[in-house]
């Protein structure tokens, strides 16, 4: 008996943050729930390193995948195709931007911070379009 809970507990131990880790759900839509077009919902996730984020193909034609330079050293990034979804498991700390490359100049963005960071100063640097700026911006006065 003893030897099984010590068996039960290294395993606990060894699986470590893992088993705690979340699913996050993102819906990539043609009109949010406060009428704004072309959105990730929700627009801003906090996750902790392990946790995986599903986006969902909730309507047609969108996608979801890293924006260039808008990840963290270390982290790898992701390209899903349009019309499916993805699930990513982010384990680099760090603030990741995330875009739907059709509707990346509507403004289709998104922003995920994981772990406890701050933003890097150079986040919003390089080419980015006005709309999808100006939602990054939004995304980021909040955090």
């Amino acid at each position: 008996m003893i030897r099984k809970l010590a068996a039960g507990i290294a395993m606990a131990a060894l699986m470590g943050s893992a088993a705690f880790a979340e699913t996050i759900e993102v819906q990539m839509l043609n009109v949010g729930t406060d009428g704004e077009r072309m959105v990730f919902e929700p627009a801003f996730v906090q996750a902790q390193p392990g946790d995986t984020i599903r986006f969902l193909a909730s309507d047609r034609g969108h996608n979801a995948e890293i924006n260039d330079g808008m990840l963290p050293e270390g982290a790898e990034a992701f390209e899903g195709r349009i019309n499916e979804e993805i699930e990513v498991t982010l384990d680099v700390e760090g603030v990741y931007g995330v875009i739907c490359k059709p509707h990346y100049a509507m403004g289709m963005v998104m922003t995920i911070a994981v772990g406890d960071v701050d933003v890097p100063d150079d986040f919003l640097e390089g080419r980015v379009p006005r709309k999808a700026k100006e939602r990054f911006e939004a995304q980021l006065a909040n955090f």
